[in-house]
């Protein structure tokens, strides 16, 4: 039924998040999250006040209560912590790898006038090591330097939509995490999960996913 409504939707446009759905998975959270958090400590913030488990929502949280004693510290905060995650990205990155039929895919869309973009909470340093030559794929890619907030804020989306003068009604977006889903539904378009990355099909149904896939490029099957 989801195949069937995604085909009448008239999708014009699809967006796909980057790392687990074009490319292997392998940033190392845990290890992120637990060196955010240690410096969280150092400047005297408890885990408990900052009421997330996402790492960037945490150095927001933390920006926010620096920022109330003193906006010298919250500044250096900020800098050291966005230099731990980029640090960490950066070495995954290193030993990255796309999913073996990205670039088919992003070949494909286009050959069938499907106009594509990419977001990610991911730098866009990273991303370019993964894929250096990704905007001969795909004309528009939205990585968190380029936003004020990252999704599932919709901004992401928002900013690839006016880019690609798109309207969020006849877009997909794709990703390999409810979080994925969520942004797409903040934004208005459709939403497609795919089960590469660290989540099941019952995630994503539960997000409200329109339909959930083994893998990105199995949307060529649907728009064949």
């Amino acid at each position: 039924m989801a195949e069937l409504i995604i085909k009448q939707s008239i999708i014009k446009t699809i967006i796909f998040d980057f790392d687990g759905t074009l490319a292997k998975l392998n940033i190392d959270f845990p290890k992120m999250r637990k060196a955010v958090l240690a410096l969280i400590s150092s400047y005297g913030i408890a885990g408990d006040q900052l009421h997330t488990d996402f790492v960037l929502e945490m150095i927001d949280a933390a920006f926010e209560i620096l920022n109330q004693r003193s906006e010298r510290k919250a500044k250096k905060f900020f800098g050291e912590a966005n230099a731990i995650i980029e640090k960490i990205e950066i070495q995954a990155a290193d030993h990255g790898e796309l999913l073996e039929r990205t670039k088919e895919l992003l070949t494909s869309l286009q050959s069938r006038n499907i106009s594509c973009g990419i977001i990610t909470r991911n730098c866009a340093k990273a991303v370019k090591i993964v894929f250096p030559d990704i905007l001969s794929y795909c004309p528009v890619v939205i990585c968190r330097d380029d936003v004020n907030k990252v999704k599932p804020h919709p901004e992401h989306i928002s900013l690839t939509l006016a880019k690609l003068a798109s309207s969020a009604q006849s877009t997909l977006m794709i990703g390999d995490h409810p979080l994925d889903i969520k942004t797409g539904r903040n934004a208005g378009t459709w939403t497609c999960g795919v089960l590469t990355g660290r989540c099941q099909r019952s995630d994503f149904i539960d997000a409200g996913a329109d339909i959930v896939l083994a893998q990105a490029a199995d949307i060529l099957n649907i728009f064949g």
